[in-house]
């Protein structure tokens, strides 16, 4: 009985496709355990990732109208975009869940957060956009590769960057809700301790001497 298989070229590049996505999935997890631990909280990282499926299919958006073609070195670019596309979610959350900690209500916090954080995630963006400039311009040889990866990462971090600061505020007034700031667990331990110590001293002071 005969059966139909990829040969040649469409074979090694559907074998790399799958490679990529595998190696995508493993990063994304990677990233998301991470910040849930830095944040003691399955929530925060959750809402920070939400951009990351926005920078990928703003980096596809890109490649569409581009011309390029989903190959090794645009899915290189699509893993790229996880780390470049979570740090703005990170600026906001990470600022929010700080003036949580002194007191402001979650909307509040979150609104002042992302007003705050605007201007560092527009520069830091800015930046990562211009740098793919270079990439996008090149000519010669190996300007096809280079072309693919720098209208990834343009498009991605343009599109994930104009979304995020509309989106992460959102989802986090929703979410924040079920779960406390990181810091929130250090200032009771803090006034637990403090606590003690204070009982200690008042119980020593009372005990009177042989």
């Amino acid at each position: 009985m005969s059966s139909i298989d990829y040969k040649g070229e469409s074979r090694e590049l559907k074998e790399a496709g799958n490679a990529v996505l595998f190696t995508f999935a493993m990063a994304f997890l990677v990233v998301f355990l991470i910040l849930a631990a830095q944040f003691e909280s399955f929530i925060h990282p959750f809402v920070i990732m939400l951009t990351v499926p926005l920078a990928a299919a703003g980096g596809l958006l890109g490649l569409y109208l581009s011309g390029s073609t989903l190959n090794i070195y645009s899915q290189i670019g699509l893993v790229m975009l996880i780390g470049l596309a979570a740090k703005n979610g990170i600026l906001i959350v990470e600022f929010a869940n700080q003036l949580r900690d002194e007191g402001l209500e979650i909307r509040d916090a979150v609104i002042e957060a992302s007003l705050i954080r605007l201007r560092p995630i527009i520069m830091t963006s800015l930046s990562t956009v211009m740098g793919a400039v270079p990439l996008i311009m090149a000519t010669g040889p190996g300007s096809a590769s280079r072309l693919t990866i720098g209208v990834v990462i343009f498009a991605g971090v343009s599109i994930s960057t104009v979304l995020t600061v509309f989106m992460v505020p959102v989802f986090y007034d929703m979410l924040a809700k079920y779960t406390r700031s990181p810091g929130y667990e250090a200032a009771r331990l803090k006034k637990q301790q403090e606590e003690r110590a204070q009982t200690g001293t008042i119980g020593a002071q009372g005990t009177p001497a042989e």
